[in-house]
């Protein structure tokens, strides 16, 4: 039998870099994965190919539609090859999960590919894909197995037309009129995709806003943008029924005013949300707990109740986000070999990837409304950037929320061209417990995007922004 001081159950992103930093300090290190690829649901369903579909679609809406306003004429229809699309999509994909392979034998991480389940607290069953079995020890066992698409109890996802953001990614056909259910991170980006290559898209969202959980100035905005997109709203929806016959899929909703409404599409892509994903894992074996929403419960060192056994990423409660799960693997990995680590969850960034992106760090105006706490707010429109119109990217802003009294930055909230990149920047200042004065006396490069930082804290400050 194998003897490990750490073994990691799941090989995404929390995973994967767990495992790397346990065998950089040093511990003898083995990562389990039940499927073919490494990397979890973000490098091989997730983030990674939905950004190489995000990407890809963007450039041909740019072509179609903007391409001539730069003085770039293309002779003949511009046309899509979806198929073609699709298959570089998967290039990426086999590029970025072959890179995790690398890794994995640059650190001499032992990796099973197989269904790894609890023996008890210290032992791992092991159906190994080929058909075998092993049984490996391990002193300390990380359980990093992620989540899965939810759905509505009576929403039957046949994966044909009823599908989820898995089946979105490797579509054969352009649909006619894609249904959404669903108006958070998932439904926008991929709906996005579709839409920018001649679907007609319908978001119907429960919620009375898209992006509940970010600044409602950010979900406002983005709206706006996406309806001048050509997408359709169906806010404050309740959707009770969703029916197929043949290839015509209807969406049944009740709506705030309590009448009934019926969409009928080729597609509907259920993106309401995600769940933990601990099936097959016989954790009872262990006696970890799991709470009501089927997550592992952890302490603040992300240890179950069992004490050599942890829990990372989207398994355990949190935000569901890639970043926050390797932070994680970080952190355990850290506290496993006795250092002391810490993790700010207030400052992990939230970011969806529509065109223009949305990102946000710390609280929103709603969230220090309802702390009762007095913050001052200052507001940047990306249109007054001169790189934004040279650009012609001109729609968003930049939002600081600080405190009223010592003015340290409570939270920065964004829509615009790159600020998925930019919001790094308001995460360190953060960090560094800045004021909205000390990032207005920084100095930004002109011209960028980034400007819009430094007068949206002049804003804050109180004094009036030097470009509008």
């Amino acid at each position: 039998m194998n003897s490990y001081d750490v073994a990691i159950i799941g090989s995404g992103p929390g995973g994967y870099v767990a495992a790397i930093r346990c065998a950089q300090l040093g511990m003898k290190t083995a990562l389990i994965e039940k499927y073919n690829t490494l990397g979890g649901t973000c490098l091989n369903v997730g983030c990674i190919p939905s950004k190489a579909l995000l990407d890809s679609s963007h450039h041909y809406d740019d072509a179609v539609k903007h391409f001539s306003a730069h003085g770039i004429e293309i002779p003949g229809e511009i046309k899509v090859n979806l198929e073609k699309m699709i298959a570089r999509k998967d290039k990426v994909v086999e590029q970025t999960t072959g890179g995790i392979d690398f890794l994995m034998k640059k650190n001499k991480i032992d990796v099973y590919h197989g269904l790894g389940s609890f023996k008890d607290a210290t032992h791992i069953d092991i159906d190994l894909t080929e058909g075998d079995s092993e049984t490996i020890e391990a002193k300390n066992i990380i359980i990093a197995t992620g989540s899965k698409p939810s759905t509505l109890p009576f929403i039957t996802l046949d994966k044909e037309r009823v599908i989820t953001s898995t089946e979105a990614l490797k579509l054969k056909e352009i649909p006619k009129h894609m249904l959404v259910i669903g108006g958070g991170v998932i439904g926008l980006e991929l709906g996005q995709v579709y839409r920018r290559l001649g679907a007609e898209v319908s978001v119907i969202e429960y919620m009375d806003r898209i992006i509940p959980t970010m600044d409602k100035a950010q979900s406002k905005e983005l709206t706006k943008v996406l309806k001048k997109q050509g997408v359709k709203f169906f806010l404050s929806h309740k959707v009770s029924n969703v029916s197929r016959s043949g290839d015509e899929v209807t969406v049944t909703a009740t709506n705030k005013k309590d009448e009934e409404v019926s969409l009928s599409g080729d597609y509907c892509l259920v993106s309401v949300g995600r769940k933990a994903f601990t099936s097959g894992l016989s954790i009872e074996k262990a006696g970890v707990k799991v709470n009501e929403r089927g997550q592992i419960d952890v302490n603040e060192h992300l240890q179950t109740n069992v004490s050599n056994i942890y829990g990372i990423g989207d398994v355990i409660k949190g935000a569901m986000l890639a970043h926050k799960a390797e932070e994680e693997g970080v952190f355990v990995a850290e506290i496993i070999a006795g250092q002391k680590p810490h993790i700010d969850y207030n400052l992990i960034p939230g970011v969806v990837y529509t065109w223009p992106e949305v990102a946000s760090v710390g609280k929103t105006e709603e969230q220090l409304i309802e702390m009762g706490v007095s913050y001052k707010a200052g507001q940047f429109p990306m249109k007054a950037l001169g790189r934004a119109r040279a650009s012609g990217d001109t729609d968003g802003f930049v939002k600081i929320l600080s405190d009223a009294t010592t003015d340290e930055v409570l939270g920065v909230h964004m829509v615009g061209a790159r600020v998925a990149d930019l919001i790094a920047e308001a995460v360190t200042a953060m960090e560094f417990r800045a004021s909205a004065e000390d990032i207005s006396r920084m100095s930004h490069a002109h011209p960028t995007y980034a400007e819009a930082m430094k007068e949206a804290a002049l804003a804050a400050t109180g004094n009036r922004p030097l470009h509008t």
